[in-house]
């Protein structure tokens, strides 16, 4: 099913996808940038790639967080990743009254982990014909997306993509169930295992996430190794000066290594 993203490139089966890119969308250039270097990489190594940043950070712990250069701005720099380089693009939504403008210019809506069970969120997204990845809750089981299936389903959309984020694990933590991804492929969707914002640590005392980049290719590997279908990776050519979860992203050059020894796992099964 994901092979009928338009633009999603490699349509070998026995492969994993990538959604990746930057947390948000910081200037086109340095989209441009991140988007570039890694089609080249996953040309290079036959892995379908779906370009990912948001034009809008919502849930921040502080007021002064950085949010986003505009929404119109950072959508039309998300269309030109797109149309530049070939590739399908995901970015985030926040509201349903978002879903129809966001469409407008990226080929996947991502409902956010906090607001997977809104209902009017998902309808309105379903309702706009676009592939829809909805982020498991941190405070779900991997049984209950059924029903957020369900209901993009049931407002005539069958293009439906889970991705599990992890579970809260106390108050400044989050841990990872891998039983449920299989349990979620019985759904008959795609699922992805997000391997950056499972190791987010929120709640921090300063108001800034903290997590855990050195963990990173454990999650991915475990993820491949239990069948994930695709992968979610926030990457960033200096994280530690990035404007939004810098602290969880991969370097990017760190990418081209880690989906290596990924393929391999994935060969190997």
């Amino acid at each position: 099913m994901i092979n009928q993203i338009p633009g999603i490139k490699h349509t070998d089966t026995n492969n994993f996808f990538l959604m990746a890119g930057p947390c948000a969308i910081e200037g086109e250039e340095m989209a441009l940038k991140i988007a570039e270097r890694i089609v080249n990489i996953t040309d290079r190594l036959g892995i379908p790639f779906i370009f990912k940043g948001s034009y809008r950070k919502a849930n921040r712990s502080r007021v002064d967080s950085f949010t986003g250069i505009g929404d119109e701005k950072a959508l039309k720099i998300l269309a030109k990743v797109g149309n530049e380089f070939g590739i399908p693009t995901v970015t985030d939504i926040h509201e349903s009254n978002e879903a129809a403008m966001a469409a407008c210019y990226v080929d996947v809506l991502q409902i956010p982990a906090f607001l997977c069970r809104q209902t009017d969120l998902l309808v309105a997204a379903a309702k706009t014909g676009k592939f829809i990845n909805i982020k498991k809750g941190q405070f779900l089981s991997a049984s209950s997306m059924s029903f957020a299936v369900e209901k993009v389903r049931d407002s005539g959309n069958s293009q439906v993509i889970l991705t599990d984020r992890g579970n809260t694990f106390g108050y400044q933590d989050l841990i990872v169930d891998f039983r449920g991804i299989p349990e979620m492929r019985s759904f008959d969707v795609p699922v992805v295992m997000d391997c950056t914002h499972s190791l987010q640590q929120p709640n921090q005392p300063n108001g800034v996430t903290g997590g855990k980049p050195g963990l990173i290719e454990t999650i991915a590997k475990a993820a491949i190794a239990v069948g994930a279908d695709g992968l979610f990776i926030e990457t960033h050519p200096d994280p530690l000066n990035a404007k939004s979860d810098g602290a969880n992203m991969l370097h990017l050059d760190s990418l081209e290594q880690l989906l290596e020894k990924l393929l391999r796992i994935r060969q190997a099964l």
